[in-house]
């Protein structure tokens, strides 16, 4: 991937805060997205509380409401059995916030009057929203304004406002017009799937309202599912003169007015406290009273003290969960705004959740996606475990409908929804949602994940298990065991991740997934059985669960087909993928971006082409299920493939990049994902932020720089440090315990900040941590290893190799000369006996292939009988013992079968710790599996290794596999080598240090 080129910053990079400091009206929806501010309840967009007067740009007024939401009948012009009857849409609820100003008459405004000094600061340290303009009016009178705004994240149901007016230079009428309008404007319609489709009568319908001096409210009911609404909110206001205050009631809008004297260099203030309660969260009788309370508490708090109850909140908050970036400032700042941003969004109540766009926007209309378990979740397990509690706990809540939902897909157990608010599946086009079954597995991953992390097994055996158990049982009844599959358990008509790739067989993330999923539910079973025999009693008694079903998940598990392509020696995404065309690139405009806006999914779903992430998220998520070289080999297939139309994409390829050792690759995936909303790279952040892409930028530095991952509850770290930062910080909890981790050039240091002490794993070795005590483990590179090839490179049997397969090839009646016999170096022996055959006309069997190359072996095998120690190359035997002595690995990665044999014969067998066998790898050089292998033989990794070739093709294998590479020969065939020779015998260990050390 080309490196993301930041546009000009639209909010002047700082750390902790988000500003602007002059208005842009061009851009006014997008700001009023990135100003949004909520509690994971309460989410208010970043209007100006005086409203939108200009006339470049667009507005959208929202206030929205975690979980509360209407319902509407879905009109299929052609439908079916089992499509969801009905959409549910989180709604733009009552706007409370509006304060327009009049001074001596003249409306405040943007757009009228003269701007002398203008900012806007959200401050992310404080919760804050800032405003401070100096404003004149049309006739001359000059005011400052400072406001701010707060949605209180220890308040769930409160918001406020307070607004400052200074007199600069007259004496004069300040009138604050504070208004709550139950009006909402329609939402636009579209046919952009990303946004909300808009409903076509109001959802709110006016039940009551009243207006007295201590509080204002308005109720309102949603025309379908008949939730009440309860909006209130009081004012108290800061006036040496007093004021004068009167009521209007208006239709769907109510309003107080606030007139006040001031004189010249008096400040006079409106502070504006918002409740909202519905009746989805306590009985309707109760709403009046606990609004009131609500208000009253926080006028007796004050605004200063809702603020200090803020920074409090945000103190504790910033303690477990900031990351530190020295060396980038607009990272810096759009990692903590995108922390900051997830913390507004999330629900932690347990019945409430996490949208695609949080509470800043109403596109996928506040549904909740498996966005939830393999993004956000993650964030929360690792530094606020209490709130990925409640995010499973709601999943908990939501099972009886999950239930509900797997009865009408006439199948056992439970499937959850691919799209929801309260549960119930609201995807209407099912290849794309229902399809997506593999929400149920990494509903189960994350639960693992959550319980792993957390050592939460109580959680577990009391709800966890139940969801476990009953996704399992579902799986179990959908999938089969397949015969023309040799008995293996298949899952077909299912839409994995790609969404661009549609109801297939086998699609091998969701088959990764549900094995995993059904060993974790059979280890689960035993571990209840065992440990909390009285929950495994209650579940098997309501659920009727028997011993027979839970080994039936286990062999689901071991027998599970995953599709693999043995040619190109990687996984297959699903059972049909590499057998379709490839999607023309090149010759696609980059205005047909996203593909989704630009073709029929039909057009699409022909192709090989990805919207995001599948087979590679795998890698990630099941890293330990795959070797180094399946991931470089996987990885280099899919990723030109994948368009990251979604903004779910980029994340996991930065993570993967970065494992792969490709760190250039992954810094430019991490750039595009961490400021996907600050520089609005998918144009739409005026529709909402992206709250995946928020959370998979901490992943991104997380699991993809710092290497975390966790591997039967320990924590284990690989750290890289990019070459753009001097060093990085990052904390993670993990089973109540705080750790901090510095990765700075050369070094990595571990603290425990909280606990007793715990055990972690860097880069596979073990470390017990003390309290306050930091372990520092070191990050400088040092070769380890040197990985030769064998031919050319320790003895020369290409002679022997050019004889064999000549005499071959006359006994065919083929010509073969030296030429050809170039193209044979480094590769396999059946791929060597295709190039001799190259254009021979033959059709031979794959048994008659088989039979001539063993022909051409035991010809080889006869001829290098000859071999002594004599024929070692010039230098090869006084560089071993010199690498030997400085205690540096030696390893063989030679496609060679015979290299053990030529090594008894050349007598070198004592230098080499490892010889890779080829026969046991999937593809030969210029794949970097050989070389790879005998890394880990040698238990060394591979940036840490040189390797030696004489072929092209094993030099590209040396690059792919993260190695330094040596060339010996001709710069025509191994210029892209690290370092060239012409023969062996200017091989020396000086040599070969300087050039691991060579920047």
């Amino acid at each position: 991937m080309k490196p993301y080129e930041h546009p000009e910053a639209l909010y002047p990079y700082r750390e902790w805060s988000l500003g602007e400091d002059a208005y842009n009206d061009e851009n006014n929806q997008r700001s009023e997205s990135i100003f949004a501010l909520g509690n994971g309840y309460i989410g208010m967009r970043g209007n100006f509380e005086e409203g939108y007067h200009g006339d470049k740009g667009t507005s959208v007024t929202g206030n929205y409401l975690n979980g509360f939401f209407d319902s509407e009948p879905i009109v299929y012009p052609e439908g079916a059995y089992g499509y969801p009857s009905r959409n549910q849409a989180m709604l733009n609820v009552t706007d409370a916030k509006i304060i327009e100003l009049r001074i001596d008459g003249h409306p405040f405004h943007l757009n009228t009057g003269h701007v002398h000094r203008y900012e806007r600061k959200l401050d992310m340290k404080n919760g804050i929203l800032h405003r401070l303009v100096e404003w004149e009016s049309p006739a001359g009178h000059r005011v400052l304004l400072q406001i701010r705004r707060v949605v209180t994240l220890q308040h769930k149901h409160l918001a406020a406002v307070d607004y400052e007016v200074t007199a600069l230079n007259f004496d004069g009428m300040v009138t604050f017009h504070s208004v709550m309008d139950g009006k909402i404007a329609k939402q636009e319609v579209t046919d952009d799937p990303r946004l909300g489709a808009g409903s076509a009568e109001p959802s709110l319908l006016l039940e009551g309202s009243e207006h007295g001096e201590s509080l204002i409210w308005m109720k309102q009911r949603t025309r379908h599912t008949r939730f009440a609404l309860f909006t209130a909110m009081s004012h108290t206001v800061h006036s040496s003169s007093g004021y004068e205050m009167t009521e209007k009631l208006e239709g769907e809008r109510i309003s107080a007015e606030f007139e006040v004297p001031v004189l010249s260099g008096e400040t006079v203030s409106l502070t504006k406290y918002i409740s909202y309660h519905t009746s989805k969260d306590y009985p309707e009788d109760e709403l009046m009273g606990r609004s009131v309370n609500v208000l009253q508490m926080a006028e007796n708090t004050g605004f200063e003290g809702l603020a200090l109850e803020q920074q409090a909140y945000l103190d504790t908050f910033w303690s477990r969960t900031d990351v530190e970036i020295n060396g980038d400032p607009a990272l810096q700042q759009g990692i903590r705004f995108n922390a900051f941003q997830l913390l507004q969004s999330v629900g932690r109540d347990g019945v409430t959740n996490i949208g695609a766009k949080g509470l800043t926007g109403e596109g996928y209309e506040g549904h909740y996606f498996w966005d939830t378990e393999m993004y956000m979740l993650p964030f929360f397990t690792f530094t606020q475990p209490e709130i990925s509690k409640a995010l499973l706990e709601f999943r908990y809540a939501t099972l009886g409908k999950a239930r509900e939902r797997a009865t009408v897909m006439s199948q056992k157990g439970a499937l959850y929804p691919w799209r929801t608010i309260d549960g119930e599946e609201n995807s209407s086009y099912f290849p794309a949602g229902t399809a997506q079954a593999h929400i149920n597995a990494d509903i189960a991953y994350g639960l693992k994940q959550y319980v792993q992390a957390t050592g939460d097994y109580e959680f577990l055996a009391a709800k966890g298990a139940e969801i476990l158990f009953e996704t399992s049982r579902f799986w179990a009844d959908m999938g089969h065991f397949n015969p023309a599959r040799g008995g293996a358990f298949c899952i077909d008509a299912v839409t994995g991740p790609d969404e661009y790739t549609a109801i297939v067989n086998n699609n091998a993330y969701t088959n990764l997934m549900v094995q995993d999923q059904l060993n974790f539910a059979f280890q689960t079973a035993g571990l209840l059985r065992e440990k909390y025999p009285q929950d495994y009693e209650r579940l098997q008694k309501s659920l009727g669960l028997t011993e027979e079903e839970v080994q039936g998940w286990l062999e689901a598990a071991q027998k599970m087909f995953i599709p693999f392509d043995d040619v190109l020696g990687i996984y297959a995404q699903d059972d049909t993928f590499l057998t379709k065309r490839k999607w023309d690139f090149e010759n696609t405009p980059a205005d047909k971006y996203p593909l989704l806006l630009n073709y029929h999914p039909l057009v699409i779903y022909r192709h090989q082409v990805l919207k995001q992430a599948d087979l590679v998220m795998a890698m990630f998520l099941l890293g330990e299920k795959f070797s180094l070289s399946d991931k470089i080999r996987n990885y280099n297939y899919y990723e030109p493939l994948t368009t990251h139309d979604s903004s779910l994409s980029p994340c996991i390829h930065s993570i993967v990049s970065a494992e792969i050792g490709d760190l250039e690759e992954a810094y430019a995936y991490f750039d595009r994902t961490v400021r996907m909303d600050l520089d609005d790279i998918n144009r739409n952040a005026k529709d909402g932020l992206h709250t995946a892409a928020m959370s998979g930028s901490w992943m991104c530095i997380v699991n993809g720089f710092g290497g975390l991952r966790l591997h039967e509850g320990v924590l284990c770290f690989n750290p890289t440090l990019p070459q753009q930062w001097d060093s990085y910080r990052f904390k993670i909890v993990n089973r109540g315990q705080l750790i901090d981790i510095l990765v700075s050039p050369g070094e990595v240091v571990y603290t425990l900040v909280e606990g007793k002490g715990l055990e972690i794993k860097h880069k596979g070795q073990s470390l017990l941590l003390s309290p306050q005590e930091p372990v520092r483990m070191s990050l400088m590179k040092k070769l380890e290893a040197v990985i030769f090839d064998l031919d050319g490179v320790i003895t020369d049997s290409a002679e022997y190799h050019y004889l064999a397969w000549k005499a071959l090839a006359e006994e065919l009646g083929l010509s073969f000369d030296r030429a050809k016999n170039e193209r044979l170096k480094g590769v396999s022996r059946m791929e060597s006996l295709e190039i001799v055959l190259e254009d021979s006309g033959l059709h031979l069997s794959e048994k008659e292939k088989l039979e001539l190359a063993t022909k051409k072996n035991e010809n080889y095998k006869r001829m290098i009988e000859r071999i002594t120690p004599a024929d070692l190359l010039p230098g090869i035997g006084s560089l071993l013992d010199g690498l030997q002595a400085r205690g540096v690995s030696i390893g063989l990665a030679s496609a060679s079968h015979n290299a053990p044999l030529i090594l008894e014969r050349l007598e070198a067998g004592h230098w080499f710790q490892a010889v890779a066998d080829p026969g046991s790898i999937a593809k030969g050089k210029p794949d970097p599996e050989i070389f790879l292998l005998a890394a880990e033989m040698l238990g060394v990794d591979p940036m840490n290794c040189i390797g030696v070739e004489d072929a092209e093709a094993g030099v590209r294998a040396i690059q792919a596999a993260g190695m330094k590479s040596v060339g010996i020969g001709s710069s025509d065939q191994l210029g892209a080598a690290d370092l060239l020779l012409s023969s062996t015998f200017e091989l020396s260990t000086d040599l070969l240090f300087g050039l691991f050390n060579r920047q």
